[in-house]
């Protein structure tokens, strides 16, 4: 079975319950395996970077086995705008965040529902530059553990946000981020739009960032905020005082 997300945000999350923890969100447009179904939830995987977890089942759309295969193979189209609204059943407005999918619109079997977007539209892959700009749509939302959105974002949801808005594919946690890419043996080495890793104590990968020109970096802590970077890790003027420990560079683009 394969479905699609109808609503402007669903929350993914880790076990059938609406008491579980939210790793992720399903923005309106995406599209995904349903694994396994249980009373009122749906275990399912995301097509976009194979991202597991429970939804309720009564907050997407059924699609075949066909359109899901149509849409995978086709070119994604998102919203470009921080918030747009979109036309649905009788002609009412709902609001969609940035970068929910409008892939589907113009496959009448799929968009049963008839909806219509009259907004900025943003597909294919935009020059590194765009990176940075496109980072700065979501200066100081706040920090929302498995957020994807300007209403909410975590660190990985940042940047897996600001790179599929530009064309490019990064997985869903920083863990799974920095197994991509091209490791950089200096931050001298890197540009604006390369990715920086920091680790715990454990050595595990726990946060990512974008770096920005002359050693600054745009990443989600407690909101998207820029801050410093040197050879030990994010330095806040603010607490004056270093609060990630840097781990490795790396250049996707």
């Amino acid at each position: 079975m394969f479905g699609i997300c109808n609503l402007a945000m669903v929350p993914l999350r880790s076990e059938g319950s609406d008491k579980s923890e939210i790793v992720s969100q399903v923005l309106f447009g995406e599209h995904f395996e349903i694994l396994e179904q249980q009373k009122q939830w749906s275990l399912i995987k995301m097509q976009y970077d194979g991202y597991e977890g429970w939804v309720d089942s009564k907050q997407f759309q059924l699609i075949s086995e066909s359109s899901f295969n149509q849409l995978s193979a086709e070119a994604i189209i998102l919203n470009a705008d921080l918030i747009e609204y979109i036309t649905g059943p009788s002609n009412l407005l709902m609001p969609i965040p940035l970068g929910s999918s409008l892939s589907f619109i113009n496959h009448m079997e799929i968009n049963t529902s008839n909806f219509d977007f009259e907004g900025t539209k943003k597909s294919g892959k935009k020059s590194k530059e765009c990176l940075i700009t496109t980072a700065f749509m979501y200066l100081n939302a706040a920090y929302l553990w498995g957020g994807k959105t300007p209403f909410g974002i975590d660190c990985s949801g940042f940047t897996q946000m600001v790179y599929k808005l530009n064309g490019y594919k990064l997985l869903r946690d920083a863990s799974q981020q920095s197994t991509q890419g091209e490791a950089l043996s200096f931050i001298e080495e890197s540009e604006p739009g390369d990715l920086a890793f920091f680790d715990n104590d454990e050595g595990n990968i726990i946060h990512v960032g974008i770096i920005m020109d002359d050693n600054y970096i745009i990443h989600a802590s407690g909101k998207v905020r820029i801050d410093r970077l040197d050879h030990l890790g994010i330095f806040n003027s603010e607490t004056n005082k270093h609060t990630h420990k840097l781990r490795v560079i790396k250049k996707i683009v």
